[in-house]
């Protein structure tokens, strides 16, 4: 069920309500945990039954972690919970990709092994599940969360539709003491969460899905464009996945809202960025924060010298790149990240500016940082190692195009809509309409916005966030 399409705006129309009149906390997380299994069933009831059994068996591994002192006990159960959860991610999302690997080194020694090949359907959002489940049982392994004793509200932690298959990946600490009490809205937070659908629909809508079609034809066509036009593509794809999955993570926060449940921030205007590492600490939050204490921290951190450190970045964003998907491109664009991070700490020594930008210096750190990370989403979005040589082709052996200054043009003019917006947020804030102290004027924007929306919505099939893949 997508969020951009009609069906789950009926969905919600159909769960608020029954949701607001449930007299008991009990009733609601009930409600909320049946309405989350049929949201992500409605994809593929199959899917439900993985979600059951990566929730069964983290509710339970919590319980005896934690009732239990005996260290290779504990990590035994620890293990078997990575077993668990790792095993059925990997199957679902990397058996096919190194078998592919395997027949190419088979290939040169003259075997096969097509037989090998299976007709897996990737469950929709289970990396970012597990990864959530995954880290309920670390802190409770550290001693830093006290496990559940009510699988319901457990259930609800794994399985809670706003954020359930794009993110954000929530903490227990953080989600789990919500559940736990009465889930009640305050005026304020409908307001918000009003307000942060609109602007995320609008955003993924009206920018990501119209960037994303004028992407998805180039990089399906690249034999038929030159090379300007292929580098606006991959500039435009840029745009494309920011406004994709921010504009995701708005309506996730406020339909939580709606709900009484506060999210995480996923992200925080991350093209304005004056360096990686600031990057990294303001595009999706949530993976970077969790690769940061659950990996890059267990296998040492800054905390074993420099050289140590540098290798620790890499692997991480190595699986990072892995975590994304099952292609060796990912694994590039994790790479090229880590090499950006520890350059970055090895020149500036560690210092990194995280105040507000409101410098004009700061506007060429920006724009480098931005070429950086656009150069890397061109691995992202090309997917195949021939389709990237194609690419480098095309920009290499350049070729002009008499149709450079109309792509200029559409560049130009998602540039300035999508700056504009992170400069007004990184100024007024996620929900800046509401600033407005006119009512009036606060609903003229929104209603504007969601009509638009709706008109487009109505009139192009809805394009599915990218993450979902994910």
């Amino acid at each position: 069920m997508l969020f951009n399409s009609f069906i789950f705006l009926f969905f919600l129309a159909i769960v608020l309500p029954i949701f607001y009149l449930l007299p008991k906390k009990s009733y609601k997380n009930i409600f909320l945990l049946a309405a989350s299994y049929f949201f992500y069933g409605y994809w593929d009831w199959r899917f439900c039954l993985l979600l059951l059994l990566s929730t069964i068996v983290d509710y339970y591994i919590g319980l005896w972690i934690h009732n239990t002192e005996d260290v290779k006990r504990r990590k035994l159960l620890l293990y078997t919970s990575l077993s668990v959860n790792l095993g059925i991610l990997g199957f679902f999302k990397y058996f096919n990709f190194f078998i592919d690997s395997f027949q190419t080194m088979i290939n040169g020694l003259g075997g096969n092994v097509d037989s090998l090949h299976l007709n897996i359907i990737l469950p929709v959002g289970i990396s970012f599940y597990t990864f959530q489940t995954l880290s309920y049982t670390f802190d409770v392994y550290r001693k830093k969360l006290e496990p559940t004793n009510n699988i319901i509200d457990f259930a609800l932690f794994v399985s809670f539709f706003p954020q359930l298959v794009a993110g954000p990946i929530e903490r227990a600490k953080d989600l789990l003491p919500q559940l736990y009490n009465k889930l009640s809205p305050t005026k304020d937070q409908l307001k918000e969460g009003a307000t942060l659908i609109v602007l995320g629909l609008f955003r993924k809508v009206m920018i990501g899905d119209t960037a994303g079609r004028i992407v998805d034809h180039i990089f399906g066509n690249l034999h038929l464009y030159k090379s300007i036009e292929i580098i606006a593509a991959v500039l435009l794809f840029g745009i494309q996945i920011y406004a994709d999955f921010s504009g995701y993570s708005k309506i996730a926060r406020g339909t939580a809202k709606l709900l009484g449940i506060e999210l995480m921030v996923n992200f925080e205007q991350p093209y304005l960025s004056r360096n990686i590492t600031e990057f990294w600490r303001r595009w999706h939050i949530s993976l970077s924060s969790w690769l940061k204490d659950y990996l890059y921290i267990t296998l040492g951190g800054n905390r074993k010298g420099q050289a140590r450190t540098y290798i620790n970045l890499m692997i991480t964003m190595l699986l990072g790149g892995l975590w994304h998907g099952a292609s060796w491109n990912f694994v590039i664009w994790g790479g090229l990240h880590g090499f950006y991070l520890a350059a970055h700490k090895f020149f500036s020594k560690g210092k990194t500016e995280y105040d507000p930008i409101t410098r004009l210096k700061d506007i060429p750190k920006v724009m480098l940082t931005f070429v950086l990370v656009a150069f890397t989403w061109l691995f992202f979005r090309a997917t195949s190692w021939e389709s990237t040589q194609q690419i480098f082709s095309a920009i290499f052996d350049w070729q002009a195009s008499e149709y450079a200054h109309i792509f200029t043009q559409i560049l130009l003019s998602y540039f300035v809509l999508t700056f504009a917006l992170d400069i007004v947020e990184n100024r007024f804030g996620h929900t800046f309409v509401l600033r407005f102290k006119s009512i009036s004027i606060r609903l003229g924007i929104l209603i504007s916005l969601f009509v638009v929306t709706l008109i487009y919505i109505f009139q192009s099939k809805p394009l599915p966030f990218i993450y979902f893949q994910f």
